[in-house]
């Protein structure tokens, strides 16, 4: 982003922050996405090329700090001191954008609200130790899969090779009207509008430990 040239503190932190994708890739890296594909695979859209100028853009600010793999190539990156402020002014943003921003059909990808419902995952409230639920999205192109084990949680193109515990079947509008909390469980059950069939324990303790997005609790102030 060019420089706005003004000393005011809002134009400067508009220069590192209003960068198209930034505010994104440190939602990831605050979701703890460290490694480069991690923080990719939770932005759909993004070019690998774009990803590496954006975080190199980042670590100059002073907002990333990048470290080697331990595990392998390349570094894992983590948010500073700094970055941490500015997530947190991320978090506000998200939350003025599900009080007052309207949820439309483009904003409704299917893979995108899985893997959110993925990074915030409590593995402590899991009923069992593996579950894999596959989502039956009926206005999607082809199945998706979580796969829920102790070392976390993922969203699964293919399937994982386990046996299916649950699966969930609805469209991409009520499958993200109900992770963001603006369709209660009860009231997507009851509406047909969302279906979740498998191991009978599992089907009554679902909305129990799936969780809903970080943003659910906030109330509209749009006219419904």
């Amino acid at each position: 982003m060019r420089s706005y040239g003004q000393y005011c503190p809002v134009a400067r932190a508009a220069e590192v922050f209003a960068e198209r994708w930034t505010p994104v890739i440190l939602r990831n890296i605050s979701l703890d996405c460290h490694s480069f594909n991690e923080i990719l695979g939770g932005a759909p859209g993004l070019s690998k090329t774009l990803l590496s100028e954006r975080l190199r853009s980042l670590q100059r600010a002073g907002v990333v700090a990048a470290v080697p793999n331990p595990r392998g190539r390349g570094s894992l990156y983590y948010l500073t001191e700094a970055g941490q402020e500015l997530a947190d002014v991320g978090r506000i943003l998200g939350e003025w954008g599900a009080r007052w921003t309207e949820m439309e059909v483009q904003h409704m990808d299917p893979y995108v609200v899985l893997w959110a419902k993925c990074r915030l995952w409590d593995l402590s409230k899991l009923p069992r130790p593996r579950i894999v639920i596959r989502f039956d999205i009926s206005d999607f192109r082809q199945p998706l899969w979580i796969l829920v084990q102790p070392t976390g949680a993922e969203v699964c193109a293919k399937h994982p090779g386990f046996d299916e515990d649950l699966v969930v079947a609805a469209d991409r509008e009520t499958l993200a009207l109900w992770h963001s909390g603006k369709l209660s469980y009860r009231e997507a059950r009851a509406g047909g509008r969302l279906r979740v069939e498998g191991v009978p324990g599992l089907v009554r303790s679902f909305p129990d430990w799936v969780p809903l997005s970080m943003f659910a609790s906030v109330k509209s102030a749009r006219p419904a």
